[in-house]
């Protein structure tokens, strides 16, 4: 009879434990709590507040577009404000702090790949970020002083080489991918290829890619058409070789030699959100080049290769 007694009295203490384990609060099943104090003595809610905010602060992803002027247009991701983790991140204090909100990007539905082939001229408008194009077919004099600039403001550039300038200067061009610079294609005999076959089109980019990978072991996924000259077969070859179409968005045409601070200040006048500057190695670029990257950095541009600005990945303004 005792031994019944004591094994009742155990079942229930048994029980009333288990239930205060059961009903006892934790940080996710107090995002169900009532009222909690915050810096805003108005809000009744921590969670209904980090809501509020959200609701209004969420940007949307943006798809990317063959736009009527700017042909192929890259996405751009959308960035919301993680509700439940930025609650438990304000859990313990049980105060909103903006520092606190934790963000995730949300990838758009249509990307660059998507799209037709077609040529690019310029980021996502809503992208705060410019990159430098710098052909290379000749020139060699004024590549130092170029790399020097770029490493002195840690600015990484694409550059797209004429495959035969590649095949005479391969230790320049080793010199180039080693400072951690992008490499893309320039066809390899500097041709018109708007009057030229896609047959012979293909020989061009592939006998440049040839080289590129034998001389530096890389692949180019960006093609920059000599003089910019092109035709809707150019732009097919070069997407079927794996490559997409680079042209620009600003021109320093820095070839016909012109002042130097007239040149950095007519394109900077012209950056914005997306800019692709177009240059070569000459003497302009290689004196205006620390005045143009000073400038577009003091607007609050970031500056990154042709990958950098295509991706969709968000970045925040300097």
């Amino acid at each position: 009879m005792k031994k019944t007694i004591l094994l009742s009295v155990l079942y229930i203490g048994l029980v009333v434990l288990s239930l205060e384990f059961i009903t006892k609060p934790s940080p996710v099943n107090e995002l169900q709590r009532p009222t909690m104090v915050t810096t805003h003595n108005e809000s009744p809610n921590l969670l209904d507040e980090i809501r509020t905010y959200a609701n209004k602060n969420n940007a949307e992803p943006i798809d990317a577009k063959l736009d009527r002027i700017w042909k192929a247009i890259p996405g751009y991701n959308g960035l919301t404000i993680d509700v439940q983790e930025s609650y438990l991140a304000m859990w313990e204090s049980s105060t909103f702090d903006a520092k606190k909100l934790v963000f995730k990007e949300v990838s758009p539905k249509i990307h660059l790949t998507d799209l037709p082939p077609s040529p690019i001229y310029r980021g996502n408008p809503e992208k705060p970020m410019v990159t430098l194009l710098i052909n290379v077919a000749w020139g060699n004099e004024f590549i130092p002083q170029i790399l020097k600039t770029l490493d002195e403001h840690k600015v990484k550039a694409t550059f797209f080489f004429d495959g035969s300038w590649v095949k005479k200067n391969p230790d320049l061009a080793k010199q180039i991918f080693n400072e951690n610079h992008e490499i893309g294609n320039h066809a390899y005999s500097h041709p018109d290829l708007k009057h030229k076959s896609p047959k012979e089109t293909e020989n061009e980019l592939k006998k440049t890619n040839d080289v590129i990978e034998e001389t530096l072991g890389v692949k180019p996924i960006w093609f920059a058409p000599p003089s910019g000259s092109f035709k809707q077969e150019t732009i097919t070859v070069a997407r079927n070789l794996g490559m997409m179409t680079i042209l620009w968005t600003a021109d320093t045409v820095d070839w016909r030699n012109p002042s130097t601070a007239e040149m950095v200040k007519r394109v900077t006048s012209q950056v914005e959100n997306g800019t692709m500057i177009l240059m070569h190695p000459t003497r302009p670029t290689a004196e205006g080049l620390d005045s143009m990257i000073r400038d577009i950095q003091e607007k609050g541009y970031v500056l990154g290769t042709v990958s950098e600005l295509m991706s969709e990945e968000r970045i925040t303004p300097q």
